[in-house]
């Protein structure tokens, strides 16, 4: 069998005519490309670097820019004119390995690595046998406890050992069979400059996902996803039997998608104060203060509540213009309250929990002492039609929520203050050091976590068509904080993504609207949530033990 195991040596034989044949056509499309394609690629590099450059003068810069694009003109020129006979050489070359790549090096290599991998294993179980044998004979020979928990614990040591060499021979093996598969990768990569179609990278990204799989991490990473999915298959199993009521239907799950809407925003809000690992308690609160403003402003004919004993008749304003004015005093509210928490939290590194705290009280307060905890009412039902009608049955209200997390989304990843909040949340003296002001960037995760408040708020307000008042939202904020939790958001700071927000957001709102439909009472569903909870941060923990 070991005759079959090619060696180093063989490999590389193997590899060389393959390696020969494709330089000598990759020396003749670099010689056509270096003042075609390759000038153009310098030439941008060069542009770059010139948008860059401070010191330079606008004289300068203008005659250099000048200079570059003379240049490009001429390389365009060049690389249009060279263009058929690179074109026509590449296709030499990638025909050439696809009739002997695989057949005359690849698929060696890969019967090779699986000879290998079996003599491994025989190799393994062989030597397991041996220490096994050679524990039991040396435990005949023992009499003395102590002697005999000795042996134990160097038989113990002995197995860690052997069972290390074999994940690190069986690592080797896999090493060789993926680094024969990627040269093909590397040298298709020179002649087409990094460009392949998609079902290429769809095949390269399965080939590195199954090279880099490791199961320890992706159950962390995804096994309370499993879990949850697997209680949801069942409750959809269930369900039907209990209520005579079928779960996964197009109306249930439009109706989920829906609830979970106006929560996204406050989950999307929340998401970047924890990413600087910290939390807003308030958020509920907000949310009451929110929906008490916008029925205010947008109630169905005058108000009969009062707030600081006066009564508002907004009956005279125009529709469009009590929307507005609802959305703006909503985001002005939330904004203030959660820029406040940001600044003592940024400039007296109070932490977030308390400066939240103080304002969830401080909130709930005001709003219960000026409207004496009187709800009112419900809004121009009109409003409901013009900001979400259904469409076909559509509700478009998850259109706001895809809009949000578009924003978001950019706002994170493709923007200098997303960058920086990573920065911060991983490593604030790192970030400070580096130039980033860490008390801008907290103060501006508050804020866009207020606007979003208030957006959500006005959003779940449109949604009830009204009924605002200072205990609506309450426990909210644990639901924001759980989906984020859930999503991969972690408290340690700097780690978490839109989409694992957005899947949170998802999970507790279908399983809350299931136990619901299923009937279980609401205050077991918290015992759900909490369960939930705690696995997640308990995943979350191993996870940041394990980079420890």
């Amino acid at each position: 069998m070991k005759d079959k195991v090619l060696t180093l040596e063989q490999e590389q034989e193997l590899l060389r005519p393959i390696d020969e044949h494709i330089r000598q056509i990759q020396a003749k499309v670099d010689a056509l490309r270096e003042e075609g394609s390759q000038k153009l690629i310098d030439l941008q590099h060069e542009r770059n670097q010139l948008k860059r450059n401070k010191m330079i003068s606008s004289d300068d810069k203008m005659a250099v820019l000048e200079r570059i694009r003379r240049s490009t003109e001429q390389a365009k020129a060049v690389e249009e004119q060279n263009k058929d006979e690179v074109k026509k050489l590449v296709k030499e070359a990638e025909d050439y390995l696809d009739k002997h790549y695989d057949s005359d090096y690849y698929n060696h290599v890969v019967e090779s690595c699986k000879v290998e991998r079996e003599i491994i294993e025989a190799n393994y179980n062989a030597h397991l046998k041996e220490l096994n044998e050679e524990h039991r004979a040396n435990l005949s020979k023992l009499s003395d406890k102590q002697d005999i928990h000795d042996e134990k614990y160097v038989h113990k040591n002995r197995l860690f050992d052997a069972r290390a060499e074999y994940q690190k021979n069986l690592q080797d093996v896999k090493d060789r069979k993926y680094a024969a598969y990627t040269h093909k990768n590397y040298l298709l990569d020179l002649l087409r400059m990094s460009k392949f179609s998609l079902k290429e990278k769809l095949t390269n990204r399965w080939v590195n996902y199954k090279y880099n799989f490791n199961k320890r991490d992706f159950f962390l990473r995804n096994g309370l996803y499993i879990a949850i999915i697997i209680v949801f298959i069942i409750l959809c199993i269930i369900t039907p039997m209990v209520k005579n009521i079928s779960l996964l239907t197009l109306h249930n799950i439009l109706n989920i998608l829906q609830q979970a809407s106006p929560r996204m925003f406050l989950a999307l809000g929340v998401a970047g104060v924890i990413l600087l690992t910290g939390t807003d308690l308030s958020i509920g609160r907000m949310v009451g203060m929110g929906m008490t403003a916008s029925t205010i402003i947008m109630h169905n004919g005058p108000n009969t509540g009062m707030v600081f004993g006066k009564a508002f008749d907004l009956t005279h304003l125009p529709i469009g213009l009590k929307m507005i004015m609802a959305l703006v005093v909503c985001i002005v509210l939330s904004t203030i309250f959660t820029a406040i928490a940001g600044f003592f939290t940024a400039r007296f590194k109070m932490h977030p929990f308390i400066s939240t705290m103080a304002n969830m009280l401080i909130i709930f307060g005001i709003v219960t002492y000026s409207t004496k905890g009187v709800s009112f009412g419900a809004i121009d039902p009109k409003i409901n039609k013009i900001i979400m009608p259904k469409i076909h049955g559509f509700p478009t209200i998850i259109l706001w929520a895809v809009a949000a997390i578009a924003i978001i989304w950019f706002i994170w990843n493709k923007t200098t203050f997303g960058k920086n909040l990573y920065a911060v949340g991983g490593n604030p003296e790192a970030a400070a050091v580096t130039g980033i002001s860490v008390f801008k960037v907290t103060m501006g995760a508050f804020i866009l976590a207020g606007i979003l408040y208030g957006f959500g708020s006005w959003l779940e307000c449109i949604r009830m068509i009204g009924s605002g008042s200072a205990a609506y939202g309450q426990g909210w904020e644990m639901d924001a904080i759980a989906a984020c939790v859930v999503g991969g958001v972690s408290f340690t700071g700097g780690i978490g993504k839109i989409r694992g927000v957005v899947t949170g957001v998802f999970i507790f709102t279908a399983l809350t609207y299931s136990l619901t439909i299923l009937g279980i009472d609401t205050n077991l569903q918290f015992v759900f949530s909490g369960i939930i909870i705690l696995i997640a941060v308990t995943l979350d923990c191993l996870k940041y033990v394990q980079k420890k």
